[in-house]
């Protein structure tokens, strides 16, 4: 506790005492020198608290820098004690919701509606270091819960940036107009004339729900025990993140779904080129030499690729130079900055010759291509009469996002790749 808080404290006790005493009309000796004791003291703590309040002030603006400029890592912290098996016995057993899991709920709830338990974002961040607790004495002994695969995030390693908005709507204005620069012709010359600096709004709108629901039997609450904090975490992670990827790229804009970058395309004004080709490096460099001369790339090391298995194979066989063994792909990939395969963002391959969608993408001026916004915490929602006679617990998990592009220029799309 500060001193100044204490002299504080220990003024108002005096008050007390001067006032209970000051009252008496014939106050004995003893209470007449208490009187003069504690005034006496009062007007000590007086100077005292004038004293402790300047040594204070340092101390009071380092913990006031401290606290504006708090770092991620402590937040991380806070988040590394949320436990989503806490959240599920919440909403099977109805048990308290204490420590960290409880505090950060709590603070969801204060800044939103949810109709279940709020699940903060980060919380289905996978977490390393963390130990699975054995079973209890068994014959049998039940080894850690072995997940299902899911695809890694496409979208990240496109360039995508992901934006969490707490309520309402998030607009990105982007430059459409050009500034004009020209010399005077002659001295008395007038320079080229203003143009007018105008923008347009790319905005991230809440109007798209994802859900993911999840059937836990009572054998799997039983059995697993604490493996089932990370099972339950992965795995809508990984559900999650596998249908996000898909809207990104494959959002067809209808049916709940938000508009992704190839129904899209049109709207935004995203450059699209027919192949109608085998895939080549040539084709795609030639794409690249469009990001350079729009002024959105300096070389083919700021590009990013997105490619569907298949054209790997292909390009993987298409040999180049007979006596080295290079391929086209060992040629494009070696120029590229980062080459990502997908088969769930992009769609499998159609046509006669069979043909598919690449999609190039850059960072130019530090601003990601494209930007995937999500609304606050994951709502988990727990059913509680589907599986009631099973003793099952059934969840939903709510997640609101949506897509939109920065400038048009940093994203291309070719057509007919074969």
């Amino acid at each position: 506790m500060l001193e100044s808080v204490k002299i504080t404290r220990r003024q108002s006790e005096i008050r007390q005492e001067l006032a209970g005493l000051v009252g008496k009309e014939k106050p004995t000796e003893d209470e007449t020198r208490s009187m003069e004791t504690l005034d006496s003291e009062y007007r000590q703590n007086e100077t005292r608290y004038r004293a402790a309040l300047t040594s204070e002030d340092t101390e009071r603006r380092e913990a006031g820098e401290e606290l504006e400029t708090r770092s991620d890592k402590e937040w991380a912290k806070v988040m590394a004690g949320f436990e989503m098996r806490q959240v599920a016995l919440s909403l099977d057993e109805g048990r308290a919701l204490d420590g960290k899991t409880g505090e950060i709920v709590q603070e969801l709830r204060s800044h939103g509606g949810y109709r279940g338990v709020p699940v903060p974002w980060e919380a289905l961040e996978t977490r390393a270091g963390e130990t699975v607790a054995s079973g209890t004495p068994n014959p049998i002994r039940t080894a850690p819960i072995i997940e299902r695969l899911f695809a890694g995030s496409v979208a990240a390693r496109m360039g995508g940036q992901m934006v969490n908005v707490g309520m309402g709507e998030m607009e990105y204005p982007v430059t459409t107009s050009a500034v004009s620069a020209g010399w005077a012709n002659g001295e008395t010359g007038n320079v080229t004339g203003p143009s007018a600096y105008t923008t347009l709004d790319r905005p991230l709108k809440p109007d798209h729900n994802l859900g993911v629901q999840m059937r836990i039997t009572r054998k799997t609450l039983k059995q697993s025990g604490a493996g089932l904090e990370q099972a339950v975490r992965r795995d809508m992670n990984g559900a999650i993140e596998e249908a996000f990827d898909r809207a990104v790229f494959q959002g067809s804009g209808s049916a709940g779904e938000p508009t992704g970058l190839f129904a899209g395309a049109d709207a935004w004004g995203i450059e699209e080129t027919d192949v109608d080709a085998a895939a080549t490096w040539a084709a795609i460099r030639a794409e690249i030499v469009g990001f350079i001369t729009g002024n959105a790339a300096t070389g083919p090391g700021d590009v990013r690729g997105l490619f569907r298995p298949e054209v790997w194979d292909a390009m993987d066989d298409a040999i180049w130079d007979a006596g080295s063994g290079i391929t086209e792909w060992d040629r494009m990939a070696s120029k590229l900055g980062e080459t990502v395969l997908s088969h769930n963002a992009l769609a499998a391959p159609a046509g006669d010759p069979l043909a598919s969608k690449v999609v190039l993408t850059t960072t130019a001026g530090g601003v990601a291509p494209f930007f995937v916004g999500t609304w606050g915490a994951v709502d988990l929602i727990r059913d509680p009469y589907s599986d009631a006679q099973s003793g099952a617990l059934r969840l939903t998990a709510l997640a609101t996002m949506d897509v939109t592009i920065s400038r048009a220029v940093q994203t291309r799309i070719l057509n007919g790749v074969e």
